[in-house]
């Protein structure tokens, strides 16, 4: 029994969410804590331990503890580095310290490539082995999974995909670089667009009711950003030839009546002659990923 369930915590800068997982990716036991982010690196780490408590069964026991954290960090070492959300954290090994707590096996990785993993074990991608996964919400998340398993690149820094700038003369993302996909078509960036400066006004789920009722705009600035969305994904296929992609992501709901338009168009984009035979997919997991994906991490 032990080794069929898993603990998934999903660690941001004002929560902590933590999950028991089963082995067929099914998750029990939901739970919320505030994240101590602004105090010491041991409250934090104490409100990492409040969740899990609460998920793991006292006379079971688990597999593994997976958990996805704000990066930077390295997901060998499970060292967290600087992340600018949990500034508690400088370089703090919370795998090593988690272990010490609970002496099972632990995992740490950011939440875009453990969403990758959930969905190619367990969601929208199972059966594919090469998987190009994106979370469109505030900005733009993105994992890669080659034959199986998560490309962390040489230093672990890999996968960084809402960061690959479509537009050298674009508005400049917060990253430092100019028109990056993220600063163009993220929930975040569609719902600047319609608010004019408001932004406090507007979220990317009111420009979707607005187009649906057919306000002239919010189609507009959908198709727009649907259009460079279908640029960047055309990139992504030339350069990595993955066997499905999978959207996922607070905002994912805004371009899935786009789906085929989409599709459609990045098959006119890409020197690949098999784009067209590259699927377009939501993501199964929604507010749940990072636990579904930290336990992912464990299997």
């Amino acid at each position: 029994m032990k080794q069929n369930l898993f603990v998934g915590v999903d660690i941001g800068g004002t929560k902590v969410a933590a999950g028991l997982v089963d082995a067929n990716g099914e998750i029990f036991a939901h739970v919320r804590e505030p994240m101590i982010s602004n105090s010491s690196a041991e409250a934090g780490l104490n409100s990492v331990f409040s969740a899990i408590a609460r998920v793991i069964p006292p006379d079971i026991g688990v597999g593994g503890i997976g958990i996805c954290a704000p990066g930077p960090l390295d997901p060998k070492s499970g060292v967290i580095l600087n992340p600018p959300n949990v500034p508690c954290w400088r370089k703090f090994p919370l795998a090593e310290s988690v272990q010490r707590r609970y002496f099972a096996p632990v995992k740490v990785d950011n939440d875009a490539n453990a969403a990758a993993l959930a969905e190619t074990r367990w969601g929208a991608a199972r059966g594919y082995r090469n998987v190009f996964y994106a979370t469109i919400g505030t900005g733009i998340g993105t994992g890669i999974v080659f034959d199986g398993k998560i490309y962390h690149g040489r230093t672990g820094s890999a996968g960084e995909g809402g960061h690959v700038s479509i537009d050298y003369q674009g508005p400049i993302c917060r990253c430092g670089k100019p028109g990056c996909i993220e600063i163009l078509a993220s929930g975040t960036a569609i719902a600047q667009e319609l608010a004019r400066g408001d932004l406090a006004a507007f979220t990317g789920e009111i420009v979707g009711k607005a187009a649906e009722s057919g306000d002239a705009l919010a189609i507009r600035i959908l198709s727009e950003a649907t259009e460079m969305l279908a640029l960047w994904l055309s990139n992504i296929v030339d350069l990595f030839d993955p066997d499905v992609i999978v959207i996922g992501g607070g905002a994912a709901a805004l371009y899935q009546p786009s789906f085929a338009k989409l599709h459609e168009r990045i098959s006119q984009l890409t020197v690949n002659p098999h784009a067209n035979e590259v699927p377009i997919v939501s993501a199964r997991y929604g507010a749940d990923s990072g636990i579904a994906g930290g336990a992912a991490l464990c299997t």
